[in-house]
C-alpha cells in the first residue's frame, strides 16, 4: 500500500474560450503523502486554484490521472465523484459558504446528512467537533450571530466531521483580520498535528510559513517544491 494519500501524473487542464483554447495546468506532476502540510503558492493565472479544484474533485483533467487513496479518481463519475468530496474531502472556503438560517451544529452536520449518518450520530459527532474547534458555546447561533473567525471555524468543523483524507482550504484567512488569520493558522496547526494531510492555497508568505511543503507554481507548472521542515512519517 503506498504511503501517498495524492497521486498525479501529468494532469493537463484546458478550458475553451470561444475559439481559443487555454492552457491553465500543462503536465503537473505531484505526490503527496499522508500526513503533509503544503502550501499553494502562486501568481493570479498560474494555475493553483484549478489544481486545487482537480484535487478536490470539484472538477476533472483534460488528459493525466489523479489517484486518491489508491483509486483513480479522473475515471470516476459524477455521482462518484461526489461520493469522494462528501467523504475523502473537507473542503474550507474564503466566504465561508456556510448556510445562513441553519446553526453552527445544522452547518457542521449538514455532510453527514448526506453519509446516511443517523441524527443521533450527527448531532453526537457534529457537537464532538464544534468543541475540539472551541466553539462548544456557539452551537445553537447562526452564522450572522458569529464573528468572521467563528465562522470560519464552522467551517473547518464542517470540513473534519467524515474524518476526511484530506482538508482542502482555499485562501482560508482571506476574509480575516490578520489576529483572527493567525488564530485560524493555529487550528489548522493542530489539525495536522492530529494526523490530517493539510493542503492550503494562499498568496500571503506568513500563512504559507505553516506549512511543511511549499509548493509554486507558474504559467501552470511548478516552479519550486521545497521543505520548510524535514518529513516526519
Amino acid at each position: 500500500m503506498s504511503e501517498n494519500v495524492i497521486e498525479i501524473k501529468n494532469i493537463i487542464r484546458d478550458f475553451k474560450l470561444g475559439q481559443e483554447v487555454v492552457h491553465v495546468l500543462k503536465g503537473i506532476d505531484l505526490e503527496i503523502k499522508k500526513g503533509d502540510y503544503i502550501a499553494f503558492m502562486g501568481p493570479s493565472g498560474s494555475g493553483k486554484s484549478t489544481l486545487m479544484n482537480l484535487l478536490g474533485c470539484l472538477d476533472t483533467p483534460t488528459a493525466g490521472s489523479y489517484k486518491l487513496n489508491g483509486t483513480d479518481v479522473s475515471m470516476l463519475t459524477d455521482d462518484q465523484l461526489a461520493d469522494i468530496r462528501n467523504t475523502e474531502i473537507g473542503f474550507v472556503f474564503q466566504t465561508f459558504n456556510l448556510l445562513p438560517r441553519t446553526t453552527a451544529l445544522d452547518n457542521v452536520a449538514l455532510p453527514m446528512i448526506y453519509a446516511g449518518k443517523s441524527k443521533k450520530d450527527r448531532v453526537a459527532r457534529a457537537t464532538e467537533v464544534l468543541t475540539s474547534v472551541g466553539l462548544e458555546d456557539r452551537m445553537d447561533h447562526q452564522p450572522n450571530q458569529l464573528s468572521g473567525g467563528q465562522r470560519q471555524r464552522v467551517a473547518v468543523g464542517r470540513a473534519l466531521v467524515n474524518n476526511p483524507s484530506i482538508i482542502l482550504a482555499d485562501e482560508p484567512t482571506g476574509n480575516l483580520d490578520s489576529k483572527t488569520g493567525v488564530e485560524i493558522m493555529a487550528l489548522f496547526d493542530k489539525i495536522h498535528a492530529d494526523g490530517n494531510t493539510v493542503i492550503l492555497v494562499t498568496h500571503e508568505e506568513d500563512i504559507a510559513e505553516h506549512a511543511h511543503r511549499v509548493i509554486r507554481l507558474r504559467d501552470g507548472v511548478i516552479e519550486s517544491d521545497t521543505r520548510n521542515r524535514p518529513w516526519k512519517s
